[in-house]
């Protein structure tokens, strides 16, 4: 792992990816009865995992190249409250691989999709708060 240097400008890399993930996420649950739910769900995550790298980033904390979102929330500091359980933590990981490939995985419901833009709402609320305003784009 490469050391972090605390950086508004990285961090604000990430948001801005973290939040194209949202809108993504966002946009495609609005096709209805059309919509991918399994492209929903890794959008999510991906919106959750972004966060929480930029996160770290700011908080000058190394990371390894992951998706699970458990092991990067085991990193944060003990102050943030993240906004997940360990449960969430789970299902969340679990798009991230498993909902992009073909496989023995159901396409996960429009129920699950809206819960995981749920989450990953509620995850950009909590991480926002503790990101200085220039990383917030």
């Amino acid at each position: 792992m490469r050391e972090l240097k605390r950086s508004a400008a990285v961090c604000a890399e990430w948001v801005e990816k973290a939040e194209n993930d949202l809108k993504n996420a966002a946009h495609t649950l609005r096709m209805g009865k059309e919509c991918p739910s399994d492209t929903v769900v890794f959008h999510a995550q991906q919106c959750v995992e972004k966060y929480l790298k930029a996160l770290l980033i700011w908080n000058s904390i190394e990371f390894p190249k992951t998706h699970d979102i458990e092991h990067l929330t085991g990193l944060m500091p003990t102050d943030v409250n993240h906004g997940l359980t360990v449960e969430e933590q789970r299902i969340l990981t679990s798009y991230a691989i498993a909902a992009r490939y073909p496989g023995d995985q159901e396409m996960p419901s429009i129920s699950e999709a809206r819960e995981a833009v749920r989450l990953a709402r509620r995850v950009r609320s909590a991480i926002r708060k503790k990101l200085p305003p220039e990383a917030r784009v």
